[in-house]
C-alpha cells in the first residue's frame, strides 16, 4: 500500500468530515430542540457559497466574503424561521418535510433568478493555492488544510459555547426537555429562533469554506443535505458529540472507499464486473455503513440524553 496516498486521502476525508460537521451540528440542534425536520438546511449552505463567491468576485477579499456570507445566512435563517417555519412547529413531521421541501425548491430557483443558471467559480485565495509538505514526500494543499483546521476550531468553539455558557446551558436544557425548560422560565420560542439562526450560519460558513473547492450552482446543497441526514442518524439524533464522531467517520470512509474500493474489486472480480459494480457500491458505502451501525445500535453511536 502507498502510505503517502493513504495519509493524503485520510486528510481529505477529515476535511470532508469538518464540512459535514458544520452542516450536521446546526441540523441536529434544530432536530433535538424543536423536534423539527428541516429539509431546507442545505439551502443555507448553497446561499452561503453563492454570497461568498459573489462578494469575493466583487471585492477580491476572501475575508470580506466570509464576513458577509456568515451573518447573511444567520439573518436569513432567522427570517425563514419567523416568516415560514414557526407555523409548522406544531404540525406533524410530514407537514414539516413537505413545507421545508418547498423552501428547498424555492431557494434553488431563487439563486437562479439572482445569479443566473451558470455555475460560479471562486478561485482559491492568493497565497493559499500552494501545497505544504507535512512529511517528507507528502504534500497537501494549504487551503484544504486550513479548511480542516477552521472546521476543527469551529467545533471546539461550539463545544465551549454549548457546554460552558449560560445560553448553551439553556440550549441543552431545551434539547433534553423542552417542556420543563419552558416551565423554568426559558423563552423556548426565542431560543428556537436563535438555534435555527446558528444552524443556518454554520451551514453558510461551510458553504463559504467550500466555495473555492466546488462549483457554486443551484441545487448544490441537496447532495450534502442527504449525507448530513445520514451523519445525524449515525451519530445519534440531537447529539453534538455524535455529530462530530459520525462526520469524521463518514468523511473518511467515503473518501477512502472511493479511492480504494475499485482496486479491491479489481483484485477479486473480472475487470468488466468490477467496472460495473464499483460506482454503485461506492455510492452506497455510506448507507451500508449506516445500516450496519444501526443494526447493532439503533439509537446511534452517541445518543443524546433526553427527558
Amino acid at each position: 500500500m502507498n502510505w503517502t496516498l493513504f495519509a493524503i486521502q485520510f486528510l481529505n476525508g477529515l476535511q470532508l468530515g469538518t464540512t459535514l460537521f458544520l452542516m450536521s451540528a446546526g441540523l441536529t440542534l434544530v432536530l433535538g430542540i424543536m423536534n423539527f425536520v428541516n429539509l431546507a438546511h442545505g439551502s443555507f449552505y448553497m446561499v452561503g457559497a453563492y454570497v461568498a463567491a459573489a462578494v469575493y468576485g466583487a471585492t477580491g477579499s476572501f475575508l470580506m466574503a466570509g464576513a458577509v456570507a456568515v451573518p447573511a445566512t444567520f439573518l436569513l435563517g432567522i427570517g425563514v424561521d419567523r416568516i415560514c417555519l414557526r407555523r409548522l412547529y406544531d404540525r406533524n413531521h410530514l407537514a414539516q418535510v413537505l413545507g421545508t421541501f418547498g423552501l428547498l425548491m424555492f431557494f434553488n430557483e431563487l439563486v437562479r433568478v439572482i445569479w443566473g443558471p451558470a455555475a460560479l467559480f471562486a478561485a482559491v485565495p492568493p497565497g493559499l493555492e500552494r501545497e505544504v509538505e507535512l512529511l517528507p514526500g507528502m504534500a497537501f494543499p494549504l487551503y484544504r488544510l486550513l479548511v480542516l483546521l477552521a472546521g476543527l476550531l469551529t467545533g471546539f468553539v461550539l463545544y465551549l459555547f454549548i457546554a460552558h455558557t449560560r445560553l448553551g446551558m439553556r440550549i441543552r436544557a431545551g434539547a433534553s426537555d423542552r417542556g420543563m425548560a419552558a416551565s423554568m422560565g426559558v423563552n423556548v420560542s426565542v431560543l428556537s429562533m436563535l438555534v435555527f439562526g446558528l444552524g443556518a450560519a454554520l451551514a453558510g460558513f461551510a458553504g463559504y469554506l467550500a466555495s473555492p473547492i466546488v462549483a457554486v450552482q443551484s441545487g448544490m446543497g441537496d447532495p450534502i443535505l442527504i449525507t448530513t441526514l445520514v451523519v445525524i442518524v449515525i451519530g445519534g439524533i440531537g447529539s453534538i458529540r455524535g455529530a462530530i464522531l459520525a462526520s469524521m467517520l463518514v468523511g473518511v470512509i467515503d473518501t477512502l472507499g472511493r479511492v480504494y474500493l475499485p482496486s479491491l474489486l479489481n483484485a477479486a472480480l473480472t475487470p468488466a464486473t468490477s467496472n460495473a459494480l464499483s460506482p454503485a457500491i461506492t455510492s452506497m458505502l455510506t448507507y451500508l455503513m449506516m445500516a450496519a451501525i444501526l443494526a447493532f445500535r439503533r439509537q446511534g453511536l452517541l445518543a443524546a440524553r433526553t427527558g
